[in-house]
């Protein structure tokens, strides 16, 4: 369940981009959860027609999925609508996305900006769009060479075709096949949000994902047909999606297209894994770190980085000194660094990211306790964290070595700060059972409550720079110091993402 300062923060950058009434409307569902049409004309007490552009809109943008859902004691199936709270964040980061392909495949990045201006688009439409930039006089590329850039994209998984328009969804159904279910721990699947298995029920298999467009399909396509160009750079056209009157199913009539987010957030979680260790490494040990992620090959796992030993032989020898290290060297290093072999292949070594990522975590709110209340609630938070259960007062006295009043005073505030939970537990050393004594832990939902205020944080600074922005537009003497304070909010918006995905995303 999103909190209500995700849900704020959600709603404005809807609002950015597409104005007031979409915004509305992916606020309604964010906060209901699953609505069909009618219950949202209800709720939002808006008229069809607006509801339904305004679901055109996200849905193009991959902001909602559609899904029909058994609904009734009548079992009679439903159009519903879910808001997809992960790719409305990611909005955030378009700027991001398009670096990493830039430092990768820099001719397609101008394709993929097409697609994260425009949302879902056909390949017929990423043509036209890349020609009609191309200024008059200057060579224009050919079609088959914006096939091949396209390709590229898919091969990388950058690109995706569009998931299943409106899968069936039966919430009293597991969707999961048998064989998946058998070796997936029952603990996995419970943990499942209704977003998460809507989302998956929608995808389509890999194969047809990462499907790329062969060239004698390529050759039936007319690159000049009018009907195909509905997008100039702008948002792509309604009339490029069918709404049934009766139903509101969406339906798509070409093969549509759109950024794959679970990748670039994956390319983020990796360069951000690799960019923390950094500091902390000596010349020699850091060229081979680096070469083990330059080394990383294309694989469906986001949770670890897999790099063959060839391929990071090859990136350590073009670096600084890397010529004369030794395979022996080089193995020993990343072994130390945590990238072990692989079972099946010994020449490949892997890398848990979500190790790192979890120490990271915990590093950054024992940071924020630190900040807020000292020393003394730095230590106290770090050892009940490590401990990962329940720690008696006293326990926590002789440990910290602190003062015994002031580890009360310390306890108290975080506790009143929601970071801990305090239960009193009768001792087991009184005969009458009614000698008490408290005892202490991280409370289980410590991360949502920090997550929470980076949400909220993010939605000041938002506003803060909108803010900023009118001004401008009003025209005002302090010009150039209103534009010097909007460009340092933008960078404290920036940096201040790099936290939300460590919590969110990673």
């Amino acid at each position: 369940m999103v909190s209500q300062h995700g849900i704020l923060l959600a709603v404005s950058i809807i609002s950015d981009h597409f104005g007031p009434l979409v915004s509305k409307v992916c606020g309604c569902l964010l906060r209901h959860g699953a609505l069909s049409l009618h219950e949202i004309v209800r709720r939002l007490e808006l008229s069809p027609g607006q509801v339904k552009n305004s679901l055109l809109v996200l849905i193009q943008h991959s902001c909602v999925q559609a899904f029909s859902t058994p609904r009734g004691s009548g079992g009679k199936t439903v159009t519903v609508y879910l808001a997809i709270f992960d790719n409305v964040l990611h909005r955030l980061r378009f700027s991001k996305f398009l670096s990493v392909v830039r430092a990768d495949i820099p001719e397609s990045e101008d394709l993929l900006e097409g697609l994260l201006q425009n949302g879902r688009l056909t390949f017929d439409q990423l043509v036209w769009r890349t020609i009609s930039k191309i200024p008059d006089g200057s060579p224009k590329p050919t079609r088959e060479e914006i096939r091949m850039n396209f390709n590229k994209l898919v091969y990388a998984h950058y690109v995706e075709r569009c998931p299943k328009p409106e899968p069936f969804f039966d919430p009293l159904i597991d969707e999961q096949p048998p064989s998946t279910r058998k070796r997936a721990p029952r603990a996995v699947e419970t943990v499942l949000s209704l977003e998460q298995k809507v989302v998956r029920t929608a995808a389509l298999s890999d194969a047809e994902r990462f499907s790329e467009i062969p060239y004698s399909m390529e050759e039936s396509s007319n690159a000049n047909d009018d009907d195909h160009h509905a997008v100039a750079g702008g948002k792509r056209k309604h009339e490029a999606l069918e709404v049934d009157e009766e139903d509101s199913i969406i339906a798509e009539n070409e093969v549509l297209w759109r950024a794959n987010f679970e990748r670039f957030i994956f390319c983020l979680k990796k360069k951000f894994c690799a960019d923390r260790k950094k500091a902390k490494l000596k010349v020699g040990t850091l060229a081979i770190w680096e070469a083990f992620f330059e080394a990383n090959v294309t694989n469906n796992d986001n949770k670890t980085v897999t790099s063959p030993m060839n391929g990071i032989l090859e990136r350590v020898g073009q670096k600084e000194g890397g010529s004369s290290m030794t395979v022996d060297q080089i193995i020993s290093v990343l072994n130390d660094l945590e990238c072990i072999s692989t079972t099946r292949d010994p020449e490949q070594f892997t890398f848990d990211l979500n190790k790192l990522v979890e120490t990271c975590r915990n590093d950054e709110v024992e940071s924020l306790v630190k900040k807020k209340h000292g020393q003394e609630a730095y230590t106290i938070f770090r050892l009940l964290l490590k401990q990962g259960g329940p720690v008696e007062t006293d326990e926590i006295t002789d440990r910290t070595i602190l003062d015994k009043q002031i580890v009360h005073e310390t306890l108290y505030k975080l506790w009143k700060d929601e970071y801990i939970d305090s239960e009193r537990v009768p001792s087991a050393a009184s005969g009458t059972g009614n000698a008490q004594f408290f005892v202490w832990r991280v409370k289980n939902t410590y991360r949502e409550h920090y997550i929470d205020h980076l949400y909220h944080a993010a939605l000041n600074l938002r506003q803060m720079v909108n803010c900023m922005a009118e001004l401008l537009l009003e025209g005002t003497k302090d010009e150039t110091k209103l534009r010097n304070r909007k460009n340092i909010l933008i960078l404290a918006l920036t940096r201040h993402d790099e936290s939300l995905m460590l919590f969110h995303d990673f």
